[in-house]
């Protein structure tokens, strides 16, 4: 099923003209208000503000440099100017003033940041411009989030700035409120972060080597008895994903150079060098492949050995998130604000058209560092911010991280500093060559003095630490430029987040969205004001979202294993759904054979001595002419197949053919009532019918569609073989169908018609196409039930005399397999629903097609899913267990490309069903087997079909058009997909057509009344 062709449509900002990243345009220039979103007189910067009154003018909110930034004491200066020409205007303004508006951003700018971060969201989910984009949007194959019911010991290895962190976690399947956890930091060798790859794998393996055997039982190094102990490795590093366990390098970052591991899949670096421990610690003792001593153990018994598995890799924004989800509530969007910056988040897996995933919802790191690097933020890079990018190790890449990341906040405060100190604003008259020396103002530095808010002692004494001699003046403004940096930085972080909620929002097609953002980092806990600039910029960017915000426990760290105990869980989860859905999946080698024994029934049902034994009946319609085109008149059809039923009448002339129709139901009473009431109702109907339409004084010739198995003497003549579809109507089956409704039509004294012609709907259906189409001679249904027709050669129909010429044949292959031959193929959940029908064992090849079982199929699976506990957690609702509850039209809605997973829940809230996203991820994958195999298995008949008639014709090659009716090849969205890509499989030498019949019952039965009418006359 290919789900890319259908996916919302992210409306984005126009983008604003991209300028220079030149100080002096820089500093004259904003973004083009024209391009920016009509907004109201708001501005959000760093910490201070410009107000705009009603006719446009702006008032300038001056600060004291003693106080709080938003403390501000208003001023008399009022200029009518555009605020971005004001923001920037270097003439009016102190330098202090302009360097704190160099760290503010307006509102509108935001808005238009916003939209470029979304289209560049948009590009690296598409194949297409995946290359070319700065938000990366890497794929996690992180699939799930913690249930709470996870449970298991798992091992975590961080790779950190310069250390090694390894973990042991227990779960108890108790939502995850009380992990165990038991961890070691290794320092790393000096220069090993530079230096051959090799050696820094191995490093990390010797650290799980040495923290195991540290909490170890000793004794149970002599077991023979091994089991593996899955690890999760962090990894905060770009990286290729293709599966969990399978990542590529792209770059290093954050000091890290070693040599020989970019491009290369690190986890498989991993493995190997734990492997080689493992290998050493052999001829040892082995005691760190022992179970843990003193540890809080609910899998690993004394005598139990251990063997690591690397299962997952991750960076620690994806930790985040799944560390900050517990039962009942899952996290979907993590922020890391740490030394770097980054976001992911939950996205609809069809979306992510860089792998091959297309149901449900992966986790996609966003890499969002590199925003910007295509000069879409220069117009908000500052020339501090310049300076530091100047000075990176990786100058004009990433540029918003350098905004952001607390690596670099303290480095553009040294920077403006420096400048500002040069233009005599601070430091007037003192030695400020301190600030020259790069990293000398950390970023502990920066938040003692953003959180103080008690005077200017603390701020004092952390510049007088650091060597300078300031001013009460200087500290006040040194506040300030702190406050404005690290502002900005929480503003800009919002921004990010408002990208991705609104994406998440529409994607999901809501008008609201409620989620779950895990928090984590430096900046996170370390400014007291980032939550609340989260949450108030967000709200101004994103006002449909209502985003809640959790701070993370130990992320990286606890994540890592939740990751590592999701991937475990659903690979269990997926062995168990393989084994119960495995009967239903059919190889190739099972339909060919299935095709085989089709053809053997076909045979034996043309032939007159094995007729009655047939499970496919083959029965002669003695239909054997087409429309010529000469056919002229009004008919009227009668269509009988289902509950409900249809009175036609047909014009033919020369310009073609015009119908007027009226729909009738036939109660459940009547259908299972007494032949006689049967009748009576359908002929009450025409007669209604023919009274609205003014031909009640008229005798029109009637085709009758009759769409149950029938033995057909002539072509107005046929014995009801069996009921189907849920009628039961007595004193009908072996009579003659035509003249029970004459016999009715008498009782009623109707004498407005006269029956020349008896057919089914699938005959109907291929008259119906065959006057559009001379190349029509197959006739197929695929709806409530099932059942084809074709054009056989007369030589081979043993049932009937002659052999000269075609007729067209009803197989009747709903019977299919009534005599046992399928018995291989059939389920357990086949066997159920077909005992619990009002026809055991009978139409069963019919069961396991047509539309009238497929959603009982489904359910009957749904409730061994329950009762495994893979669905629902395990508490099936009463309504699940009423038979016929789950309609096949959900198997169409849930399988329908792109269909958010909240409409699926929707349809499962309809059967009192509380789903989860992993429950809507399994539901349409159920769906999705069970309407496959239907398509197939009818594949599998017409291909039995058509291989015969290209056989009788002595063709190397057959072309031939089906028509074909019924809602589950009309309506369903893969079932004609699948069918026609599996019988090209089976029956390559046959180029089939597939036309869609257009009323077909009622028109063909029209078409066949005419052509018997024209015979007729001719004859006379």
């Amino acid at each position: 099923m290919n789900s890319r062709n259908t996916r919302p449509k992210i409306q984005h900002s126009r983008p604003d003209q991209r300028r220079s990243s030149g100080a002096e345009e820089r500093n004259s220039e904003g973004p083009s208000p024209s391009t920016a979103p009509v907004l109201g007189p708001m501005t959000v910067m760093g910490q201070s503000c410009l107000l705009h009154d009603r006719r446009g003018s702006v008032k300038i909110l001056h600060r004291d440099e003693n106080m709080d930034p938003l403390m501000s004491m208003e001023v008399d200066t009022r200029v009518s100017v555009s605020p971005l020409t004001q923001r920037r205007d270097s003439t009016l303004t102190t330098p202090i003033q302009r360097a704190l508006r160099s760290f503010s951003i307006p509102l509108e700018r935001l808005h238009v940041m916003k939209g470029h971060m979304m289209q560049d969201m948009c590009k690296g989910l598409s194949r297409q411009t995946h290359a070319q984009a700065k938000v990366r949007m890497l794929p996690t194959y992180i699939c799930a989030t913690p249930n709470g019911t996870e449970k298991g010991n798992f091992l975590v290895v961080e790779l950190c700035q310069n250390q090694i962190r390894t973990l042991l976690v227990t779960l108890y399947g108790d939502g995850n409120m009380s992990p165990h956890m038991m961890y070691k930091i290794f320092d790393m060798p000096e220069g090993i972060m530079q230096g051959e790859g090799e050696a820094l794998f191995d490093f990390i393996a010797q650290c799980v080597s040495q923290f195991l055997a540290e909490t170890i039982s000793p004794d149970a190094a002599q077991s023979e008895e091994r089991q593996s102990l899955p690890l999760g490795f962090v990894f905060p590093f770009s990286c290729r994903q293709t599966q969990l366990d399978k990542a590529e390098l792209l770059s290093w970052s954050k000091g890290f150079s070693c040599s020989g591991v970019v491009g290369k899949d690190v986890v498989q670096l991993l493995q190997a060098a734990i492997n080689k421990q493992e290998v050493g610690a052999s001829g040892t003792e082995g005691h760190w492949l022992s179970p843990f001593r003193s540890w809080k153990s609910s899998q690993f018994t004394p005598r139990q050995l251990c063997h690591v598995d690397v299962v997952a890799l991750m960076n620690d924004t994806v930790g985040t998130m799944m560390t900050c989800s517990t039962e009942g509530r899952p996290c979907e969007i993590a922020m890391v604000a740490d030394k770097g910056s980054n976001c992911c988040f939950m996205a609809e897996a069809y979306l992510v058209e860089t792998t091959d995933e297309t149901s449900g919802r992966m986790c996609v790191n966003t890499e969002w560092g590199c925003f910007g690097d295509d000069g879409t933020l220069n117009d908000v890079f500052t020339p501090y911010d310049e300076s530091v990018d100047e000075e990176s190790n990786n100058p004009g890449e990433k540029r918003f991280e350098k905004m952001v990341g607390s690596l670099y906040l303290g480095e553009i405060i040294r920077h403006t500093l420096i400048a500002l100190s040069a233009e005599k604003a601070i430091f007037t008259g003192t030695d400020v060559s301190v600030l020259k020396e790069k990293g000398v103002f950390t970023m502990q530095h920066v938040l003692d003095i953003v959180n103080n808010e008690e005077g200017m002692t603390v701020v004092k004494r952390v510049l007088e630490v650091l060597g300078l001699q300031p001013s009460e003046r200087d500290c006040g403004r040194v506040q300030q430029i702190c406050r404005a940096v690290v502002g900005r930085a929480a503003t800009l972080h919002a921004t990010g987040l408002s990208a991705i909620l609104s994406y998440m929002c529409q994607t999901r097609e809501m008008e609201m969205l409620t989620v779950n953002v895990g928090l984590e980092g430096e900046l996170c806990t370390g400014y007291f004001r980032f939550e609340e600039i989260l949450q108030n910029v967000s709200k101004l960017l994103a006002p449909e979202c209502i985003p809640t915000f959790l701070a993370s426990r130990d992320g990286s760290g606890r994540g890592a294993a939740m990751v590592t105990a999701v991937a475990l869980r659903l690979a269990a989860q997926r062995r168990e759904v393989d084994e119960v859905l495995a009967p239903l999946r059919l190889s190739h080698a099972d339909l060919q054979k299935v095709q085989a024994l089709m053809r053997e029934e076909m045979e034996r049902g043309l032939c007159k001595e094995t007729n009655a034994s047939a499970s496919v009946r083959m029965l002669p319609t003695y239909v054997s002419h087409t429309p010529d085109g000469t056919e002229q008149g009004d008919f009227l059809a009668l269509d009988l197949g289902g509950t409900n039923f249809r009175v036609l009448v047909v014009r033919v002339t020369e310009e073609g053919i015009s119908m007027a129709s009226e729909i009738y139901v036939i109660p459940v009473a009547i259908m299972q009532g007494t032949g006689n009431e049967l009748f009576d109702h359908i002929i009450d109907c025409i007669m209604d019918f023919q009274t609205k339409q003014n031909l009640v004084t008229e005798r029109l010739p009637l085709g009758f569609t009759f769409s149950f198995p029938c033995q057909q003497v002539g072509l107005d003549k046929a014995l009801l073989l069996t009921w189907t579809k849920g009628f039961s109507a007595s004193g009908c089956v072996g009579q003659d169908v035509v003249q029970l409704l004459r016999d009715a039509a008498q009782r009623k004294q109707h004498l407005g018609m006269k029956v020349v012609a008896l057919v089914n709907d699938t005959v109907g259906t291929m008259m119906a196409c065959g006057y559009d189409d001379p190349k029509c001679e197959i006739g197929l249904i695929v709806g409530t039930g099932t059942n084809a027709c074709y054009m056989e050669e007369m030589k081979n129909v043993g049932t009937v005399e002659g052999d000269q010429g075609r007729m067209c044949i009803n197989m009747e292959w709903g019977a299919f397999g009534d005599n046992g031959c399928l018995d291989h193929i059939f389920t357990h959940f086949d066997r159920v629903v077909d005992e619990t029908t009002i026809n055991p064992g009978k139409q069963r090849f019919e069961k396991l097609i047509s539309g009238m079982y497929l959603g009982e199929i489904v359910r009957q699976i749904l409730l061994v899913m329950t009762e495994k506990q893979l669905l629902f957690q395990g508490k099936p609702s009463p309504k699940l267990q009423t038979k016929d509850i789950f309609q096949t039209k959900f198997l169409s809605t849930i399988e329908l490309n792109g269909l958010a997973l909240r409409q699926i829940r929707a349809i499962l809230s309809e059967l009192e069903l509380d789903a989860s996203f992993e429950d809507s991820v399994l539901m349409r994958e159920v769906c999705q087997a069970v309407s496959l195999r239907a398509a197939q298995l009818c594949a599998a008949g017409l291909a039995a079909v058509v291989e015969k008639m290209r056989e009788n014709r002595g063709l190397e090659q057959l072309s031939v058009t089906v028509g074909v009716d019924g809602t589950l090849y009309k309506l369903h969205p893969c079932f004609s997909q699948n069918l026609q890509k599996t019988l090209k499989d089976l029956a390559p030498n046959c180029n089939v057509s597939f036309l869609l019949s257009e009323d077909g019952s009622g028109k063909g039965a029209a078409l066949v009344a005419a052509v018997a009418s024209r015979n007729a006359n001719a004859m006379q």
